[in-house]
């Protein structure tokens, strides 16, 4: 079995790759919709291969059918639960949505910069977008709602402080969202490590940090906006993606240490989390940018790879 201090410092690894999405914000940096939806596509298909063939058959093969399928439908049923309830924003094609709590007008506060983290590929459908968005800034310019445009006195430091509380309320919003991503991520790892598949945790390790990335990008978008130094930025942006999951994965790995007999429902309750995250986040976040084919692709690569290294892995 894999120590303690092993699980945790890949985990954290993971974790910490987070702050790297927090790069592009300090350049202006710009990452074109067809290579966010195929990164996206990839690590739902190797996640979807490591839930299958990483954790729910080794749970079979321990386990009863039963067991493992139990896990699997609570897991999911889990994070569907906290999707309800932790007030978050959910990026969605090129919009965000209020859920758990959230109110429409978070949502609508976001605005395109931050709802649209990657930028236009080029498309008429996406100079479209722009053009809309445009016009709706100048609208918005030629009414003065918050008083920032008063110049100096009271009102316009109201409007300033209100203008970063609602930063933070942002980041507050879509951390919600990336912490019910990686809590189950976490999870995964902890268990594969204690239940001694090492290969498998490793590979969930890099696919999960590959998922951060962009995590770590819509994260730092309204962080930056409130004025704070770089330097925050990125460790808030890190630790957003840090914490959860090693708590997660400190959580898992103690529960199958507690108990051999734990291994098939962790594992199927890990699956099943990891299965919901792709299909409730993955596959609706890399569609609707008109590169739905370069995703699928992707996707499928992605599960094929992961099942030739696992079977490399097994001889």
């Amino acid at each position: 079995m894999t120590s303690f201090a092993t699980m945790l410092g890949v985990t954290s690894a993971a974790g910490l790759v987070t702050a790297l999405g927090a790069v592009p914000v300090f350049f202006s940096a710009r990452v074109t919709h067809r290579t966010y939806d195929a990164a996206l596509g990839l690590a739902a298909g190797l996640m979807v291969a490591a839930s299958v063939f990483g954790l729910v058959i080794p749970g079979l093969e321990q386990g009863t059918l039963s067991e493992v399928m139990a896990g699997v439908l609570v897991g999911g049923v889990v994070l569907l639960a906290g999707n309800y309830l932790i007030p978050h924003l959910h990026a969605e094609y090129r919009e965000w949505f209020p859920e758990g709590g959230a109110t429409g007008a978070d949502a609508s506060e976001v605005g395109l910069p931050a709802a649209d983290p990657v930028g236009a590929a080029g498309a008429s459908a996406d100079a479209g977008d722009t053009r809309e968005a445009v016009t709706d800034d100048h609208a918005s310019e030629s009414a003065p709602s918050d008083g920032r445009e008063s110049g100096d006195g009271e009102n316009g430091g109201a409007g300033r402080a209100e203008g970063l509380e609602a930063s933070l309320r942002k980041a507050l919003l879509i951390g919600g969202a990336i912490t019910l991503h990686n809590a189950p991520e976490g999870l995964a790892i902890g268990v594969a490590f204690a239940s001694g598949l090492d290969e498998v945790a490793l590979v969930l390790a890099v696919v999960i940090g590959l998922q951060n990335v962009p995590d770590g990008f819509a994260f730092a978008v309204p962080m930056a906006e409130t004025g704070m130094s770089n330097a925050r930025v990125v460790w808030y942006t890190a630790l957003s993606g840090f914490v959860p999951q090693v708590v997660a994965s400190a959580f898992g790995f103690w529960l199958v240490g507690l108990s051999t007999g734990l291994f098939p429902v962790a594992s199927g309750f890990a699956a099943g989390a990891m299965l919901a995250v792709v299909f409730r986040e993955l596959i609706p976040s890399s569609h609707g940018h008109g590169h739905a084919d370069a995703a699928t692709a992707a996707f499928l690569v992605g599960f094929v790879l992961l099942v030739v290294v696992d079977a490399v892995v097994a001889v």
